[in-house]
């Protein structure tokens, strides 16, 4: 154990994961590398839980970052700010939302937190419909409406949550039918949930599950459900704290894959407009983000210098097609990992969009997960130099597969065979 981990343990919660049986301290990075304290060199396929969407140490945001800071870095929302402005105009305008609203917080966490408030408030509601296996962040209401047992530390809430079907597409009673029928499946199941309730505030979903493991279902199925919600009145947020920025490569949003019915009500982002900087925020039309009767402020939501990071990342990824890197290289990658997997009997599937990519391990000759063998796959690969994620449903047993978007094709075919090796190592 280093010194360092030794004073982690002595001051942190027990809770609070670490990687490794070596735990890392990553000194700095470049691109789509890190390097630890003992000068290892790493390629990034994790990117802060997808948080570092463009590059490490990309020098238009470090370049705006301290240029903010050298003139004002604090104000709150109390004052006129210009970068906040700027930016909400643009996330505005990105959001496909009609007269958009937007509220920028901190985190995810806080971001979920705020939209749950206002369709409650906006409905008169405290009922949330959710999907099962999902996770909505940290905070004693987005714990509540998470459906992945293995991040809700507690069932106590101030709100009544309703798990629906439809966010795992190969797994549960629905697995086995087709999409059509899966998605006929899921709607009949909420339309049955809401026959035996009262009227719900609204419904929560990622449109790729992120903790959960990397999930989706069919395209079209939250469109199909915003039929069902519509005619109850029931507002849909849709969490792009992890597919949006054009991380699925298909599509700048992960809604734009049920786009049938039209925008959601409410859209959550955070992560990777910040490049690392902690930007969180709710996108709401002006009806539903004005119901608010009360006063209310952020103290850190919108911080100058945290906007100007996000003008800044957001810039470069348009200006350089990141979105259209994602599905270009995600694409060749998914392809090349399927191969390098091909045989393993620990490999139950490869799936995702873009680049968000899991690969979902059981143990051999069962549908059993094998969080064990998902470790010491991990523990391999950081071994040869790359560093991944994990997830999944009950257990961790889905490495997750998320690196900057600015990823080249060597980087992802360098990644796949390193991955390939440390599964065969593991095994």
């Amino acid at each position: 154990m280093t010194a360092l981990h030794g004073r982690h343990l002595a001051v942190s919660p027990d809770w609070l994961a670490l990687y490794y049986r070596d735990p890392l301290e990553l000194t700095h990075g470049e691109g789509r590398h890190v390097w630890d304290a003992d000068g290892n060199r790493y390629l990034d396929f994790f990117g802060g839980i997808l948080t570092t969407m463009t590059a490490h140490a990309l020098p238009e945001v470090t370049k705006a970052v301290a240029e903010q800071a050298g003139r004002i870095i604090h104000s709150s929302t109390l004052y006129l700010n210009r970068p906040m402005v700027e930016l909400a105009e643009r996330v505005a305008t990105l959001s496909g939302i009609p007269d958009a609203r937007v509220f920028f917080t901190t985190s995810g966490t806080e971001a979920n937190d705020t939209a749950l408030l206002l369709a409650t408030t906006y409905r008169r509601s405290n009922q949330i419909l959710a999907m099962r296996n999902s996770y909505h962040g940290r905070s004693f209401s987005a714990v509540s409406v998470t459906g992945n047992r293995a991040w809700s530390p507690t069932s106590l809430s101030p709100l009544q949550t309703l798990y629906v079907h439809g966010g795992v597409r190969t797994r549960g009673p629905y697995a086995e039918l087709s999409d059509h029928r899966f998605v006929k499946a899921c709607v009949a199941d909420l339309e049955d949930l809401l026959g035996h309730t009262r009227d719900a505030a609204a419904l929560i979903a990622e449109p790729v599950q992120g903790v959960g493991g990397f999930t989706s279902p069919p395209d079209g199925l939250y469109a199909a459900f915003r039929q069902v919600l519509d005619r109850h009145g029931i507002l849909w947020i849709s969490d792009e704290v992890q597919t949006g920025w054009g991380r699925t490569g298909d599509h700048f949003w992960g809604w734009q894959a049920h786009a049938e019915h039209g925008p959601p009500d409410i859209l959550t982002f955070a992560k990777g407009i910040g490049n690392g900087m902690s930007i969180g925020g709710v996108v709401a039309r002006a009806e539903v983000m004005n119901c608010l009767d009360a006063n209310s402020i952020s103290t850190f939501g919108g911080s100058p210098v945290t906007m100007a990071a996000g003008l800044a990342n957001l810039s470069y990824l348009l200006e350089h097609d990141l979105p259209g890197n994602a599905r270009r290289v995600g694409g060749l990658l998914i392809e090349r990992l399927r191969a390098v997997v091909a045989g393993s009997a620990c490999v139950r599937e490869v799936r995702g969009r873009g680049l968000m990519i899991g690969i979902e391990l059981v143990k051999p000759g069962t549908d059993e997960a094998n969080p064990e063998t998902a470790a010491a796959v991990l523990e391999a690969a950081r071994e040869r130099g790359l560093l991944l994620g994990k997830g999944g449903g009950h257990s961790t047993s889905v490495l997750r597969i998320a690196p900057p978007l600015s990823l080249t094709v060597a980087e992802a075919e360098e990644g796949a065979a390193i991955l390939g090796e440390a599964l065969r190592a593991a095994e």
